[in-house]
């Protein structure tokens, strides 16, 4: 968020009369930053709000995050979703990734996709990768594996570990043409001015609530339970690649539930759980779309 110029006019005026409306918004998001990262959600929610109400993009995000977690609000997806949503038409790319996988997990699977390649468009590294898994499977767009190849391997060369695995399954199974025809198109797309346009101007510090109590308290181990929900974190080609990635993940968000290998064609879905309700699988999605990691619920068959 740019800050207006300002002049000194008294020199003995306050800051508040010194700053301009932008940086005091700037100001008053970052102090919610910073009472989230203490614990204090609801302190952050109160800093947020009227931010948030008056149409600040950074804010409207944040206090969707908060609705979404259950963090110093009760949680209201409903409420998640108007926030996400005035955010990202605001251009706030994070926001329109978060809305996409939140109306993905709601069944609205292809006004999922409009926010997802926004986001993908505008650069934002998980909307490319979701947005490019979709266009391989199929999953609310049409199938066009050619440009998911193109929108994975951005991801992939931006760091994300889930989509240099996503690609190393598109490299065993995809000709040599078709990825290549991908790498250029990335490439394209990399350079495109209209790509460049639609990115959002980047706010520092970057506000995206990261709770730190994890940090110092170790997250219990999840104790299974019955239920017949379950959560969807891939596709793979191989199934050793399904079962490595589930490795990885069983010792901290998954522990204690179970994984579920389901085969499709050539592909192997990696599931797990169980969970009990909709609900639960969500609010696991919740935790680890923090850590990077896709996944939507899936519900009994």
């Amino acid at each position: 968020m740019k800050q207006r110029k300002r002049m000194m006019v008294l020199a003995g005026a306050t800051v508040l009369w010194l700053a301009s409306p932008a940086s005091l918004a700037a100001q008053s998001v970052r102090a919610g930053i910073e009472a989230w990262q203490k614990g204090d959600f609801a302190g952050a929610v109160t800093a947020w709000k009227p931010l948030a109400e008056k149409g600040d993009a950074d804010a409207a995000f944040n206090l969707g995050q908060a609705y979404r977690l259950g963090k110093g609000v009760p949680t209201n997806l409903g409420l998640a979703q108007r926030w996400y949503e005035q955010a990202a038409r605001k251009g706030h790319s994070d926001a329109a990734t978060s809305l996409g996988v939140l109306l993905f997990e709601n069944g609205d699977r292809i006004a999922a996709m409009r926010w997802l390649k926004l986001a993908a468009d505008a650069g934002e590294v998980r909307a490319l990768l979701l947005y490019g898994t979709a266009l391989f499977n199929g999953d609310g767009v049409k199938p066009d594996p050619v440009m998911a190849y193109a929108y994975v391997s951005r991801a992939a060369a931006l760091g994300l570990a889930p989509a240099r695995a996503t690609l190393a399954d598109m490299d065993s199974i995809m000709p040599l043409d078709q990825r290549q025809r991908g790498v250029e198109i990335a490439k394209a797309m990399v350079g495109s001015k209209s790509v460049a346009k639609a990115a959002p101007p980047k706010p520092a510090p970057k506000p995206v609530p990261k709770p730190t109590v994890a940090a110092t308290k170790p997250v219990p181990p999840v104790v299974a339970t019955a239920g017949s929900w379950r959560i969807q974190l891939g596709a793979f080609s191989k199934r050793s690649s399904a079962e490595s990635l589930f490795r990885a993940l069983a010792s901290g968000s998954l522990a204690g539930r179970d994984a579920y290998y389901v085969p499709v064609g050539a592909i192997t879905r990696l599931q797990a759980g169980p969970f009990a309700s909709k609900a639960e699988a969500k609010a696991a999605c919740a935790r680890l779309s923090t850590k990077g990691q896709a996944c939507f619920p899936v519900g009994p068959r």
